[in-house]
């Protein structure tokens, strides 16, 4: 029996904790049957599941424990680039895999029931980065929560699964010269992955695939009138939101989730859990990275701290850096690879000049928010965000710039949650800006690796930005109280009609992030490039990056879905 299927057998709070608790050793084999059997689950699927799980367990165990000196791969990260390419590397050859995640398991109620994601962010499975304080933001200094965690941002996040606009990927082409990125290429592997369980679209949609897809489940109705509001303004209503509605002008639809069964599915879930009873590969939580060790240009494998001891690994073939768009860099640029006049200050080795490295920061702004008053409250379903829109704020624009979340309670900034008493029974309509003309960075602030850094989100500071935010804050009170919303506002509690310069301040005031951060080490062939088209860094041997730093512009919507795809493209190029 595949560990896919007894995991959707396991679903409930005391069969994740007896799960977790076999699989990470904590309670026997023996102990894990007589607890699941107490549960009423039967008898048969109980044993499969305790020989799967513990397994799995004892492999894990072991590896960790006789950790070898070296590994065909090294992959860094476990998150949404690197469960997909360490899981289809060890399924698909007899290659040596190791995994180092800095996190610790998955296996946790925060992260497996859907509606607790808000509370992991700021905990022990976040990084908790935070951006420079900055004048377009009104001062303020924004959280940018990453996933420290098995799993990274797919085990933390909101769970949707948004493809990405046609536009992006031909960009995406066009950047690095390698039509493999284009959006043709890139349907086709969707369509091989997806297990899509929506209105058939042979044209679109995958199924019998290894992700489980799923539009939104027992909603919330205010959802379903959300999508109709949108129809009041000329958003016309789509049934799948990565059909043929990301092909054009854009549209209101339900979200695509990677829910089953009331339990979010994280990326190890599908690529790398069934591989860990395997005896090549080895997945090592609480391993967080310092820097890579190098022979002159080759990268030869990785120095990572464990349990407060420094340990050294070597690869015999490729070290795959998916550690995310701040980690990446900070990683690269701990081991001499980066921009000289950054790293020659701080006492840094320059062992490769590669200017790209921490540039081009980009983030999806998401603005907490527009905020009504529910006539009746209703609670929240799935993980509480469960529809959405893509629209032009210009409509000259080629591709959607906008995509705002209906979100089934309020959401409001430090700033504005202070200075307006929002009701807790209250819903949001909470603006987001997707193609952002703001660039930032990230940098070191010393040769320290505990050392904070210095993150440049670059918000808001284009004024393009900042009016496509505010014509996108104007759209949503328009939606929110149109004639579909009315049986569920009660009042609109903020912001009310503005004038041009209030609406600004608002703007600046209200404006988060949707924790998309990407781009800082983009894929491409000029000067700033890290990457070329089949993810190798620039001027190196043995290192390649597949995570979302190597986007050359950050894709229209949730950034998952297209972070699995630079997952996959790297294992097809790795594998052949």
């Amino acid at each position: 029996m595949k560990l896919k299927p007894t995991l959707d057998l396991l679903a409930g709070d005391m069969f994740n904790a007896l799960q977790a608790g076999l699989l990470h050793g904590r309670i026997s084999r023996r102990r894990f049957v007589q607890l699941a059997l107490a549960t009423g689950a039967s008898a048969l699927a109980v044993q499969a599941a305790a020989q799967t799980l513990g397994d799995a367990a004892i492999t894990q165990r072991y590896n960790a424990q006789a950790l070898a000196p070296q590994y065909d791969y090294i992959v860094i990260g476990s998150g949404s680039g690197g469960a997909v390419v360490a899981g289809r590397l060890a399924a698909e050859t007899d290659a040596s895999v190791l995994v180092l995640e800095a996190g610790d398991t998955d296996q946790i109620d925060a992260v497996l029931n859907p509606l607790l994601w808000p509370t992991n962010i700021r905990s022990e499975r976040d990084w908790g980065y935070t951006a420079d304080p900055s004048d377009a933001v009104n001062g303020r200094s924004l959280i940018l929560p990453m996933g420290k965690v098995v799993g990274g941002g797919s085990s933390i996040n909101v769970m949707i699964w948004a493809r990405g606009h046609k536009n992006d990927f031909d960009f995406w082409a066009a950047e690095t010269g390698d039509d493999a990125w284009n959006y043709a290429s890139v349907l086709g592997i969707y369509k091989r992955i997806e297990d899509w369980q929506g209105a058939p679209d042979p044209d679109r949609r995958g199924a019998g695939g290894r992700l489980y897809v799923d539009q939104v489940r027992n909603i919330n109705p205010s959802a379903q009138s959300f999508v109709e509001a949108c129809g009041t303004v000329g958003i016309p209503a789509f049934e799948d939101m990565n059909g043929a509605m990301m092909e054009g002008d854009g549209g209101a639809a339900l979200a695509n989730v990677r829910i089953r069964d009331g339990q979010r599915l994280n990326l190890p879930a599908s690529y790398l859990w069934e591989t860990l009873a395997q005896p090549n590969i080895t997945l090592l939580t609480g391993a967080t990275v310092h820097a890579l060790t190098m022979d002159g240009t080759k990268v030869t494998g990785v120095t990572f701290e464990k349990d407060g001891k420094v340990q050294s690994v070597t690869a015999g073939s490729q070290v795959i850096l998916s550690a995310g768009a701040i980690n990446s860099p900070r990683i690269l640029m701990q081991s001499g690879i980066g921009p000289a006049q950054d790293l020659k200050p701080l006492g840094i080795e320059v062992k490769h000049d590669l200017q790209g490295v921490g540039q081009n920061f980009q983030d999806h702004i998401l603005a907490a928010g527009c905020i009504w008053e529910y006539n009746t409250p209703l609670p929240p379903a799935n993980s509480a965000a469960e529809a959405t829109f893509f629209w032009k704020s210009d409509a000259a624009l080629d591709t959607p710039d906008l995509q705002p979340f209906h979100i089934e309670v309020p959401y409001a900034s430090e700033i504005t949650g202070a200075q307006t008493e929002v009701p807790p029974g209250s819903w949001t309509i909470a603006p987001g800006l997707v193609r952002p003309q703001s660039r930032g960075s990230v940098r070191l602030t010393s040769a320290d690796v505990t050392a904070p850094l210095s993150i440049d989100g670059g918000f808001l500071r284009e004024e393009a930005d900042l009016t496509a935010l505010t014509t996108c804050i104007e759209l949503c009170r328009e939606i929110g109280n149109a004639a579909p919303m009315t049986e569920y506002a009660k009042r609109e509690v903020m912001p009310g009609p503005l004038d041009k310069a209030s609406l600004k301040v608002f703007a600046r005031n209200a404006a988060g992030t949707y924790f998309h951060q990407s781009c800082t080490c983009k894929m491409g062939r000029d000067e700033m490039s890290v990457v070329d088209g089949n993810l190798s860094v620039h001027g190196l041997e043995g290192l390649s990056i597949a995570d979302a730093s190597v986007m050359p512009r950050v894709s229209t919507g949730n950034t998952m879905a297209p972070t699995v795809i630079i997952g996959e493209r790297m294992a097809d190029i790795l594998i052949g």
